[in-house]
């Protein structure tokens, strides 16, 4: 029982740390900058040389305890401290490192420099597997070595998806940078938003066609099947009679109604009468509880007999 408790907690860490791995596997040395003279400042006011990284997964990725080089034989050469909230690299988002050999100005400042034809690699938190590397190009004065679209292309060394650039984009997209906006683009095609307008236009309306249809089309099967549930079966001298309810009036439902009434009545079991009223006179010897003579006032009667 005790060895099936390791064995869990053990396959419990193994499954934590390939998925961290896993998650690390997802950054990419995404742009450098080597010759910074009036490009982008650290928080000091200092202009130097910069490496960006790019999450390219769409889950949060935590970079503590791996490791940025130049020196492909010391792939441990800086840490990136672990435990720190902002080595957490959002989902699509960038984070930039200061090559400054200033590790002390902060987490994202590193312990070496970078020259042209240096190799700059991203290690993961074991210290073995690289994760990302990329030879540093001769470049000029605030000129940027950059992916053409964010996370694309090599990550063996060879360059390919890389190119150089006059203009640089430190923590934000590479591609983008000097194109045309869609809306800029739009306006050139045209100019007058006729084109805009029409689209805009006939969507709407084929969208009011279809549901004009959709309704048009539920309505006949409404009424087709309140049609059927209409259609009844009138019983009548054990015969069944299909009575269609929508095509009769309200009158021919009284004529029916009042034939199966009296047909019921004459089948029906009951004493013949004759049909003769007797009446007999009869004398009563007292008046009813009804009589009038008890809500009128009676005169009252002198015995003049008595004495």
């Amino acid at each position: 029982m005790k060895n099936l408790k390791y064995i869990l907690v053990l396959g419990c860490l193994f499954v934590a740390l390939t998925a961290t791995a896993q998650s690390q596997s997802s950054m990419r040395l995404n742009e450098i900058l080597l010759h910074n003279t009036t490009d982008f400042q650290d928080d000091f006011g200092q202009h130097n040389a910069w490496i960006e990284l790019f999450n390219e997964s769409y889950g949060t990725v935590d970079i503590g305890g791996c490791y940025l080089t130049n020196d492909p034989n010391n792939l441990k050469k800086y840490i990136i401290p672990k435990g720190d909230v902002i080595t957490k690299i959002k989902p699509r988002q960038h984070t930039l490192f200061w090559a400054d050999n200033n590790p002390y100005h902060g987490t994202f400042h590193t312990n070496f420099t970078i020259e042209a034809g240096q190799e700059i690699l991203f290690v993961s938190s074991d210290g073995r597997t690289v994760v990302d590397r990329i030879v540093v190009p001769e470049m000029g004065e605030n000129e940027s070595f950059g992916r053409l679209k964010d996370g694309e292309g090599a990550i063996d060394g060879s360059q390919q998806g890389w190119h150089i650039t006059n203009w640089t984009s430190p923590s934000t997209n590479n591609s983008g940078v000097d194109e045309e906006s869609k809306s800029e683009k739009m306006r050139e095609t045209d100019p007058y938003g006729w084109i805009l307008s029409i689209t805009a236009m006939s969507v709407v309306f084929l969208a009011l066609i279809i549901l004009a249809m959709l309704f048009k089309l539920t309505g006949r099967i409404s009424i087709k099947n309140a049609n059927k549930k209409t259609a009844k079966t009138v019983s009548i001298t054990g015969k069944e009679i299909q009575i269609d309810a929508t095509d009769i009036a309200g009158e021919t439902y009284a004529a029916i109604a009042m034939a199966l009434h009296l047909y019921n009545e004459q089948n029906s079991s009951h004493d013949e009468e004759s049909l003769v009223v007797t009446m007999a006179h009869t004398d009563r010897s007292y008046s009813p509880w009804s009589s009038k003579i008890y809500t009128l006032r009676q005169t009252p009667i002198v015995n003049k007999n008595k004495k």
